[in-house]
């Protein structure tokens, strides 16, 4: 499991005072009001900085980091990602994950235990999430995140068994 979780990508400055525009990669953006640090990963390194202000715009985040106090510092750290500490996550609700979890597990069918791929990529349709599986031979599936289909998520040993019901495949 990772230890950092990315919670949004700053896309660009906001004023002349240092203010960095986020968007945010979580359900609830409100939650970036809970944070009090976060951490830029910048040439793949995270750099952690305190959270001075926090504003919202058209379901973006506006943020004033500490250290960081005009246009020119906020320029560098541009289509960076912001990550948190996995401590302070929000607690998901039960059968609830976090995409950074999901991705890479493996996926067997649940009647014959038969490998389909590898979670690559989960987007969301506005009544359920859907996974893109991949397989070695790069096939993609693409499984809605709903009970009928998903039967088992184990984040621990990296595995997803799921029943393919008529359409999927």
């Amino acid at each position: 499991m990772e230890n950092f979780i990315e919670i949004g990508q700053i896309v660009n400055s906001y004023g002349i005072k240092g203010q960095m525009k986020i968007v945010p990669f979580t359900d609830d953006i409100t939650r970036f009001n809970d944070l009090k640090t976060i951490f830029i990963e910048i040439n793949k390194e995270l750099k952690e900085f305190k959270i001075e202000e926090v504003k919202y715009h058209k379901n973006n985040v506006l943020i004033k980091l500490e250290g960081i106090n005009d246009i020119n510092d906020t320029e560098k750290y541009k289509n960076c990602y912001v990550k948190i500490d996995r401590k302070n996550a929000v607690k998901l609700p039960e059968d609830t994950y976090f995409i950074i979890d999901l991705i890479g597990l493996e996926v067997f069918t649940e009647e014959d235990n038969l490998f389909l791929g590898k979670i690559v990529d989960v987007f969301p349709t506005g009544s359920n999430d859907v996974y893109v599986v991949k397989d070695e031979l790069g096939k993609q599936i693409l499984l809605p995140a709903i009970g009928e289909v998903i039967k088992n998520v184990d984040i621990t040993n990296k595995k997803m068994i799921v029943k393919l019901i008529k359409g999927l495949v």
